[in-house]
């Protein structure tokens, strides 16, 4: 039997918990106070009537005073009680957008870590904080206006037809020609129209985000006219989405609305022409303009419900384009647990077979790949760009999880590892290692939490950061990114070589973890790297091909796949790639050497 799929609200309302019942208690609050703000629109009537009636000895009318009392007390009850109901679906709207930013980021804890390098980061912020934000607006106003409105909508179409039905279905007009209005300019394709200028706006988001990250970059290459583009092609795609769905959209339609809303008196006057020559004649006439009185007050009701209803229609297509963008993070994949987790039997890494396809991608990133880093081995991977090096390293701890065949760990499946343990197993240094606006101390124990200060010293110390620590204003307690403290890209790369070790973890994963460096921090890295990978099974990924003579094995990766792997001096003889890339790597050497002797 198909399950039947939940509303958007039905969904949201699960957030809310045990606050839901706040949710309904407000609504039932709110619909009362719109019973009772209708009232004082009835006593006024009442005074009309009254004044109507005893024209024009005013004086004959006596219930005047009690009906303008009753007219204030309701008016002020009806504030309150619509106060309460605000309060109450104010908390549990609060209580739910907290809990969906909150399961949003459990389950992105829970995606595997490629999954952020084709997810930019201001995306998904603007989904989980926009999302929950339009939620939040729909949950704490429009949703006890909507059943607020309902109910004023419903008492008011009933009291249209208790004096008069042609009168009452004159001023019902309105009625009829703001809903097609709000129709045109809400359902069918227009609908998607909405959603089509909402996605625009996240795709700005998106834009404006990177754009701002890559300022520096910009800066340095002088390329600000077209490192722009992109985010100004961004908002001209949103500006001219909103201006399609404003202009051409809703201009027509929200003209006629709001005419008819703000003028529901003028359908009245018609019929009260046509009906008061046979009202006068019938002797009448003083009760039809009483009831003329009536629906001319009554009219003013007319264009506040259907206001109200108007801003509650328009937050539900907000918040359910907002549902739309947070459950995109929700359905973010997960790395699946196997329900038998074993522990690794030794620090061993090797790879059976093994092919995987980035998502979208038309060809595998590495196809059939196998090898083996024995315990305490290490292993270098060299290739050209894009020949999937990165992808190798990023396999070996579920960045992704394999297409094909198995990486085992400790010869165990890392599919049946647990995550934690996993990585517990595996130390990393990348190309771009982010520091925290923290203290040396605190993103050095990042890796370790329970460290102690001393394990961090220690740490730092083997990492050959001596002469950091020495500079800084306050030592291992000195917060970097503030009062103008900023490290080098060598340095950050021998703090983040302390976390590493301090980790002491058996694995150790280094992704062309000199890139950065300058000659004088290479040095001191390379001392560093002495520590870190001893008696580890280290795999390295290198473009100085100097780093990795030394190596137990070298892979040679192209196009996804091994074409040459041995020790360096083996694959010279055997003057296949690795030989190529060697001798170029030799020439470009040499040409700096002879480039900076030429200058000196």
């Amino acid at each position: 039997m198909k399950q039947k799929k939940k509303s958007d609200l039905s969904f949201l309302l699960e957030y809310a918990g045990g606050y839901r019942i706040l949710t309904y208690l407000g609504i039932t609050l709110s619909a009362i106070a719109m019973a009772l703000s209708m009232l004082p629109y009835i006593f006024v009537w009442k005074i009309l009537h009254s004044l109507i009636l005893v024209a024009p000895n005013w004086q004959e009318a006596h219930d005047i005073t009690e009906y303008a009392w009753l007219a204030f007390g309701s008016s002020i009850i009806g504030i309150i009680t619509y106060f309460i109901a605000l309060l109450l679906t104010h908390i549990a709207a609060f209580r739910t957008a907290a809990n969906i930013r909150k399961d949003c980021m459990a389950h992105l804890m829970k995606a595997p870590l490629g999954f952020f390098d084709s997810n930019a980061s201001g995306l998904l912020r603007n989904r989980i904080d926009a999302g929950a934000a339009d939620t939040e607006t729909l949950l704490a106003h429009n949703l006890a206006d909507i059943f607020g409105s309902i109910v004023m909508f419903i008492g008011t179409i009933v009291m249209m037809f208790i004096y008069d039905w042609r009168m009452g279905a004159a001023c019902l007009m309105a009625v009829l020609v703001s809903l097609i209005s709000m129709f045109t300019m809400m359902g069918g394709k227009n609908a998607n129209t909405m959603k089509e200028s909402r996605k625009a706006q996240d795709l700005m988001s998106k834009a404006g985000t990177e754009y701002i990250r890559g300022i520096p970059v910009v800066k340095v290459f002088q390329q600000t006219v077209y490192s722009f583009k992109t985010f100004k092609e961004s908002i001209e795609n949103y500006s001219s989405k909103s201006e399609h769905y404003t202009n051409d959209v809703c201009r027509t339609p929200q003209s006629f609305n709001t005419t008819a809303i703000e003028g529901a008196f003028v359908f009245l006057i018609p019929v009260v022409v046509f009906l008061a020559p046979g009202a006068y004649n019938s002797g009448n006439f003083v009760s039809f303009l009483a009831d003329f009185a009536f629906y001319a007050v009554f009219s003013a009701i007319i264009s506040t419900a259907l206001a109200r209803i108007m801003f509650a229609l328009n937050g539900i297509l907000i918040a359910q384009s907002a549902v739309q963008r947070f459950s995109s993070v929700l359905n973010a994949p997960t790395l699946p647990v196997s329900n038998i987790l074993k522990h690794p039997n030794d620090n061993s890494v090797e790879f059976k077979n093994v092919s995987f396809t980035y998502e979208g991608a038309k060809s595998p990133a590495i196809h059939n790949i196998t090898f083996k880093a024995n315990c305490g081995e290490t292993i270098a991977l060299v290739g050209p760009s894009g020949g999937g090096k990165s992808t190798v390293a990023s396999l070996i701890p579920r960045f992704w999880d394999v297409n094909e065949g198995q990486v085992l760990v400790g010869g165990v499946d890392v599919r049946e590892i647990d995550s934690h343990l996993l990585m517990d197993q595996i130390a990393f240094v990348f190309q771009n290692n982010r520091l925290f606006k923290a203290s040396i101390l605190e993103n050095v124990r990042a890796s370790k939490p329970n460290a102690t200060r001393e394990d961090v010293l220690k740490a730092l110390n083997i990492a050959q950061c001596n002469d950091i620590i020495d500079k800084l204003p306050n030592g291992i307690d000195t917060v970097i990114g503030t009062n103008g403290t900023y490290l080098s890209g060598g340095e950050q790369q021998r703090i983040a070589l302390a976390r590493a070790i301090l980790k002491d973890a058996p694995i150790v994963v280094l992704d062309e973890a000199t890139a950065f460096a300058d000659p004088e921090n290479e040095v001191l890295i390379h001392k560093a790297f002495k520590q870190l990978t001893k008696n580890r099974t280290v795999i390295m990924i290198a473009h100085r091909l100097s780093t990795i003579i030394g190596a137990d094995r070298i892979i040679v990766l192209k196009d996804g796949q091994i074409i040459e792997q041995g020790k360096h001096e083996d694959l010279l003889k055997t003057g296949g790639l690795y030989c190529e890339m060697w001798n170029e790597y030799n020439q470009a050497i040499q040409w700096k050497i002879a480039s900076s002797e030429g200058v000196n």
